[in-house]
């Protein structure tokens, strides 16, 4: 895979960065001028002064062309000591891409530089032609590995800063994620509770809308029976709400969501309130209790079975049968005959599907089919879930 571009990793030139880079330029040319500039003739004098003013110019446009102007600068370089800052500046910004090509390229044209700048300025020559050619590589090298250093060290920043980021994004997602699950959640448990509490109100309210017959206390009667269901489904509604935890402990801020044993509680909460129902514990129980999470969804289940049958069945037989055991998991039917007309208590028709939703996170299924007249609920979810 190719390497990114310099430029995706570069970071952006800051004033004090301009300014370092600006002083140690203008330090360098110095260094390699003043020793030469009193026995420069006139004009070769003044042609240095030139294109070393042009080299400090061009330089600063090394990030959008840096092969070109290094090659012209460390040509300018050849017959300017003011142009070596500029040349040493854009030699490193070149080898910051490390680009084997541009490397060896802009080395050769730069130790071509530097040894005509020391052999035809001014008191060249003096020193042996080895020496002098050992220290241009020393020089230039010392500049080709500053920048790959300084490559280097950029890229791998900026691969940290991006990892750095995207973990971050990443979190976040993960967050959202939860808290969208979470909600689900919460709003699969509002529908099964309140409808199960919420259609009990409306069938002791549509008694009262019917029976004419009713003396003052068999109404406060009623209104009675209506007032402590809506209490219980304000009551189940803070359980469902008990999910959420506490932010400072993490435990669970109400009681804990209903389990298998609460079903048989729930069946006759049902037969209390006029519903028809037949109950069958067939379970084999003998190598453990049922599991927490498979009991909450069997209970959801025969929940949301009596609510239909009450909503769109009244006054039908009700059968609620529960067999299995560890080996074979947990079997769950309901079956009551299908009801005349449509239920006064209004629905959104989401229960089963957010019901079979669950049974398949847990590894079961969950189906309902009209049979021989009968309405049946059938799920199977395995014991361990």
């Amino acid at each position: 895979m190719d390497r990114p571009s310099p430029v995706e990793h570069q970071p952006p030139p800051t004033p004090w960065g301009r300014t370092w880079r600006l002083l140690a330029v203008l330090v360098i040319s110095a260094i390699v001028w003043l020793p030469i500039a009193g026995d420069q003739a006139r004009w070769l004098l003044w042609l240095d002064l030139a294109l070393g003013a042009v080299s400090l110019v061009v330089v600063h446009h090394r990030r959008r062309w840096p092969l070109p102007i290094a090659l012209v600068i460390s040509a300018f370089a050849a017959v300017s000591g003011t142009a070596a800052g500029p040349a040493t500046l854009a030699t490193v910004s070149v080898a910051t891409g490390r680009r084997w090509q541009q490397l060896v390229v802009v080395f050769v044209v730069g130790l071509a530089g530097a040894q005509v700048f020391t052999l035809t300025q001014p008191g060249g020559g003096e020193e042996p032609l080895w020496l002098l050619s050992f220290l241009n590589v020393i020089v230039l090298a010392a500049c080709v590995g500053w920048g790959m250093y300084l490559g280097s060290r950029r890229e791998l920043v900026s691969t940290l800063r991006q990892r750095a980021e995207r973990a971050e994004a990443e979190q976040e997602l993960r967050i959202d994620r939860v808290r969208a699950t979470e909600r689900a959640r919460i709003a699969r448990e509002m529908h099964d509770v309140l409808a199960h509490r919420i259609s009990q109100i409306s069938l002791h309210a549509g008694a009262l809308g019917f029976r004419e017959d009713l003396t003052a206390e068999e109404m406060r009667a009623s209104a009675a029976v209506i007032r402590d269901k809506a209490h219980e489904a304000l009551t189940d509604l803070r359980g469902v709400l008990g999910v959420l935890r506490d932010e400072d402990t993490g435990a669970v801020v109400h009681a804990p969501q209903p389990t298998y044993d609460d079903v048989p509680r729930l069946v006759a909460e049902a037969t209390a309130a006029g519903l028809n129902v037949d109950y069958v514990d067939r379970v084999d129980r003998s190598a453990g209790p049922v599991p927490e999470v498979v009991g909450r969804t069997v209970y959801r289940i025969v929940q949301e079975g009596i609510t239909n049958a009450r909503k769109h069945a009244p006054g039908a037989h009700l059968l609620v049968e529960l067999t299995g055991s560890p080996d074979d998991g947990l079997d769950v039917r309901l079956r009551n005959p299908l009801g005349f007309g449509v239920g006064v208590t209004p629905g959104a028709g989401l229960g089963l599907v957010g019901l079979s939703e669950r049974a398949e996170l847990r590894g079961g299924r969950l189906e309902h089919r009209r049979d021989a007249g009968m309405f049946v609920l059938h799920g199977w979810l395995p014991w361990a879930a």
